[in-house]
């Protein structure tokens, strides 16, 4: 199985997850056979900075990929991998690691659109390709996604 996970640098495992897979400026291929990882490799996003929808799910797809990671995604993108056949998953944060960990374990499962898609309304398609333009809502998505982050980071500390 193919595993592409959205990230914001080129450090592998180690990299941090993207909080938008469409905006970010790598994915992590990562092919595992039942939990075991067998190779790594990380692809530049060729539409980083600018991209039409529907041709981000198109490359991940094009990469192999039966599952996508990220932190999160509109509807429209959604739309996109159901009709490719590949699983979304949305809620990954901290490392690729550690949210590949989470994924094969189960407890990283299900996708939902974004806070700032939902809250824009974006339950028609064209509308989602209208917010993709809007800097500031991408600003506040990602904003809210690192806030989460942060919160689920500080959770864990509590705890140990």
């Amino acid at each position: 199985m193919r595993i592409a996970i959205s990230a914001d640098n080129r450090n592998g495992l180690d990299s941090v997850v993207s909080p938008h897979f469409g905006r970010c400026p790598h994915y992590i291929l990562v092919d595992v056979d039942g939990h075991e990882v067998k190779t790594v490799n990380v692809v530049d996003n060729p539409y980083y900075g600018q991209h039409s929808p529907g041709v981000v799910p198109g490359f991940i797809h094009s990469q192999g990929a039966n599952v996508m990671l990220t932190g999160g995604m509109g509807r429209r993108a959604i739309a996109f991998f159901e009709q490719l056949g590949i699983e979304a998953v949305t809620g990954a944060s901290g490392t690729v690691r550690r949210a590949l960990e989470l994924y094969l374990g189960g407890q990283l499962r299900g996708v939902q659109p974004c806070r700032e898609s939902v809250e824009h309304g974006h339950d028609e398609i064209h509308a989602v390709e209208e917010y993709e333009q809007d800097e500031m809502g991408r600003l506040r998505e990602e904003a809210a996604m690192l806030q989460q982050q942060l919160d689920e980071v500080m959770a864990r500390l509590d705890n140990l």
